[in-house]
C-alpha cells in the first residue's frame, strides 16, 4: 500500500508540470502576438506566377530558320514571343508571310510556353487571303468577319500583322472578311495590349479608284 501512496504524488506531479510547460508556451505564443488556435488553418496554394518569358527569349534562330515575332496571350494580356520557320525566299511576298504568322498564332504553345502563361485564342480554321479587286492597298481578307472573331483572337492576329515590317503600316493593319463589307483598318496600341479586349479601329477604307 505504501508503493500506491508513493507513486500517486508523483504521478500528479508529472501531469502539474506539463500542464505548466502548456500555459508557458501559450503565454509566449501571445507575447508575440500570434494567437493560438486549436483548429486547423488552410492558407490556401501559393500564387503563382506566371513570367510570361520562356527561356529561349533573346535566343539565336537554329541555321536555315528565321525568326518571326507574334503575339500570344499571357497573363490577360498580349506579350511577343519569337518562333523559327523555315527559311523560304518567297516569304517576301505579303500574303505568304501572313499566312505563315496565322499558322504560328494558331500552333499551340510548346511547353516551355505554356509553363510561361502562354496561350492563344486565334481558331484553327482560320484563313487569310490576299486583297480582292477595288480594295485598299495592303488589304488582307479573313475567312471570317474580324469584328466577328473573339476580341482577344482579333488582337493577337491585329498586334501580329501590326507589328510587321512586311503587313503593318503605323502600327495598323487593314482587314476585311469573306463578305461585301469595305474592309477596315485596325490599330494594335499599348491599351490593345494591356487590354485585348479591345480593338481600335479607323473606320471603313475607301475603295481605289
Amino acid at each position: 500500500m505504501s508503493g500506491v501512496r508513493t507513486r500517486a504524488p508523483r504521478a500528479l506531479r508529472r501531469a502539474v508540470v506539463v500542464q505548466a510547460a502548456l500555459a508557458a508556451g501559450a503565454a509566449l505564443l501571445a507575447g508575440c502576438g500570434i494567437r493560438t488556435t486549436s483548429v486547423p488553418v488552410d492558407a490556401g496554394a501559393a500564387p503563382s506566377r506566371m513570367p510570361c518569358r520562356t527561356t529561349s527569349a533573346g535566343a539565336t534562330a537554329p541555321a536555315d530558320t528565321v525568326p518571326l515575332r507574334i503575339y500570344l496571350a499571357c497573363a490577360s494580356q498580349l506579350v511577343t514571343v519569337e518562333r523559327s520557320v523555315e527559311v523560304d525566299e518567297s516569304r517576301s511576298d505579303r500574303l505568304l508571310v501572313a499566312q505563315a504568322l496565322l499558322a504560328e498564332l494558331q500552333r499551340e504553345p510548346d511547353g516551355a510556353e505554356r509553363r510561361a502563361g502562354f496561350s492563344t485564342n486565334v481558331p484553327m480554321g482560320l484563313r487569310v487571303s490576299d486583297a480582292r479587286e477595288g480594295d485598299p492597298k495592303g488589304t488582307l481578307r479573313l475567312s471570317e468577319q474580324p469584328d466577328d472573331l473573339p476580341p482577344e483572337a482579333l488582337a493577337q492576329v491585329v498586334c501580329t500583322y501590326a507589328d510587321s515590317d512586311t503587313l503593318g503600316s503605323g502600327g495598323s493593319v487593314t482587314l476585311g472578311g469573306p463578305g461585301d463589307y469595305a474592309p477596315r483598318g485596325y490599330l494594335c496600341t499599348s491599351e490593345t495590349k494591356s487590354r485585348p479586349s479591345d480593338v481600335p479601329t479607323l473606320g471603313a477604307s475607301p475603295e481605289l479608284p
